[in-house]
C-alpha cells in the first residue's frame, strides 16, 4: 500500500509499505478515506515536535471497515469509522484512574509519530480505537472529530461557564474549533489572528474577531472589547503564553493547547501567584471524550449551529472548516496550502504573518468516486 512516511525534519516521501493486516484477534483493519492534516504533523516537519523517522504521518482519520479479527464484536466489515489515535494500556495507574491520556506506556503507540499512522491506504489498530460513526454524518464533519476531541479536553479542562468572557488565540482549525465549543458555554467568545485568510473565515462564523497582525495582541484585544480583559484565554498556537498573560484579567485561566518545542518564555511565578492566574495544560483527551466528540460532530453537521455566519449559507458548521482536500500523491501541495514542509509557522499570537491559503486540509488516500456526502460511493 502507499504510504506517506516521516524522514526527518523537512522531509517525507510516499512509499510502498506491507499492507494492513490483522495481528491479533481484536484487530481492525480500516481502508482509510481520509485524515485532516494536523498543527502536530506541521510541527514534525519543521523538527520541533518529536517524531520517529521512518514512521507514517497522520492520526485525524476516517475510514471503513474492510477486515475484523475474530474477537471483534463493536464494529463489523463496511462500517464508517473515526480513528482513536491516542491508545492507552487501560491497566497503569493513570489509566485505572481513568486518566488514558496519560497512559504510562505511550511509548511505541502514539499513532502518526512513533506508531504507524493514517497518510496511507489502510491501518491496524485494536478495535476500541475505533468508533463507529452515525449515520448521515458527512465526510467533512466525520474528519473533524479527533480534533474536537481534543477542543472538548481542553475547554472541560477550563471549566468554562456563562459567566466567563473568553479569547481564543489563533484562528486555524484547533482555534476555530475551541471558539465553537466555547461559545456554547461562555458569555462572549473572542477570536484573534493576524493572517489575512484566517480573519476572512473567522468573521464568517464568529461576530468578535480580532486582527492583531503588526501589533500588540493584548492591547488589540482589550481595546475591541471595550477594556475588558478575559477570564479565560486558549492559546491554540503553541506561540502565544507571553500574549496570553498580558492580557488575562486578575484570576483568570489559561489554557495551552499549541505544540511548539522551540517556543520558550521567561516567567516570574510571582506573577501567577498575585493575581491568582491559573496556568492549564490539558495533555491529550481521556477515553470518554472520543464518543461524545462523535456525538458533538453529529449535532453540528446540521446546516447550522452556534456562532454560525448567515453569508455561508446553508454549509454545515463542520464541512466549513475543511476548505481543501488533496489525494495522497498530492501530499506536498496539501502542506504547502498550511505553509510547506519546511517553513516557521506564524499562528495567532506572535504578530507575523504565514500567508495560508487554506483552513482545515484534508489527504484523501482513497481514490475512487464519492457520493454527495464525500464517502465512497460503496461506504
Amino acid at each position: 500500500m502507499r504510504a506517506l512516511v516521516y524522514l526527518g525534519p523537512g522531509s517525507a516521501e510516499l512509499q510502498d509499505r506491507a499492507a494492513a493486516r490483522l495481528v491479533t484477534g481484536d484487530d481492525v483493519v480500516v481502508e482509510v478515506v481520509g485524515t485532516g492534516v494536523c498543527g502536530t504533523d506541521r510541527k514534525i516537519l519543521f523538527g520541533r515536535f518529536p517524531a520517529r523517522p521512518g514512521v507514517v504521518l497522520g492520526h485525524e482519520s476516517v475510514g471503513v471497515v474492510r477486515e475484523t479479527g475474530p474477537q471483534v464484536s463493536s464494529v463489523r466489515v463496511g462500517d464508517r469509522v473515526v480513528v482513536n489515535p491516542t491508545l492507552y494500556c487501560g491497566w497503569c495507574v493513570p489509566c485505572r484512574r481513568g486518566a488514558t491520556n496519560f497512559c504510562r506506556h505511550k511509548a511505541g503507540t502514539e499513532v502518526g509519530v512513533d506508531r504507524d499512522g493514517t497518510y496511507a491506504e489502510a491501518v491496524t489498530l485494536p478495535e476500541r480505537f475505533v468508533e463507529r460513526i452515525p449515520a448521515g454524518l458527512p465526510f467533512r464533519s466525520a474528519v473533524l472529530i479527533e480534533p474536537l476531541a481534543c477542543v472538548l479536553n481542553n475547554v472541560e479542562a477550563a471549566s468554562v461557564t456563562f459567566d466567563d468572557t473568553v479569547v481564543v488565540l489563533g484562528a486555524g482549525p484547533i482555534g476555530m474549533l475551541t471558539a465553537l465549543v466555547a461559545a456554547r458555554q461562555a458569555r462572549r467568545v473572542t477570536v484573534a489572528e493576524p493572517d489575512g485568510y484566517r480573519l476572512e473565515q473567522a468573521r464568517e462564523q464568529f461576530t468578535h474577531v480580532v486582527d492583531v497582525a503588526e501589533t500588540d495582541v493584548a492591547e488589540a484585544v482589550v481595546k475591541a472589547s471595550g477594556g475588558e480583559r478575559p477570564s479565560v484565554v486558549f492559546d491554540t498556537t503553541g506561540t502565544g503564553l507571553d500574549s496570553a498573560l498580558q492580557l488575562i484579567d486578575d484570576g483568570g485561566r489559561i489554557v495551552l493547547m499549541g505544540f511548539d518545542d522551540g517556543y520558550t518564555v521567561p516567567l516570574r511565578p510571582l506573577r501567577l501567584t498575585n493575581r491568582g492566574i491559573r496556568l492549564i495544560g490539558a495533555g491529550d483527551y481521556r477515553a470518554d471524550i472520543f464518543p461524545v466528540a462523535v456525538d458533538l460532530a453529529a449535532e453540528l453537521s446540521g446546516p447550522q449551529g452556534p456562532g454560525a455566519g448567515t453569508r455561508a449559507g446553508a454549509v454545515p458548521v463542520l464541512e466549513r472548516l475543511v476548505t481543501h482536500e488533496f489525494p495522497l500523491e498530492r501530499y506536498t501541495e496539501a502542506f504547502a496550502a498550511l505553509g510547506g514542509l519546511t517553513g516557521g509557522d506564524g499562528d495567532g499570537g506572535t504578530g507575523r504573518r504565514p500567508g495560508y491559503d487554506a483552513l482545515k486540509v484534508v489527504i484523501r488516500s482513497h481514490s475512487g468516486p464519492v457520493g454527495a456526502d464525500g464517502w465512497p460511493v460503496d461506504a
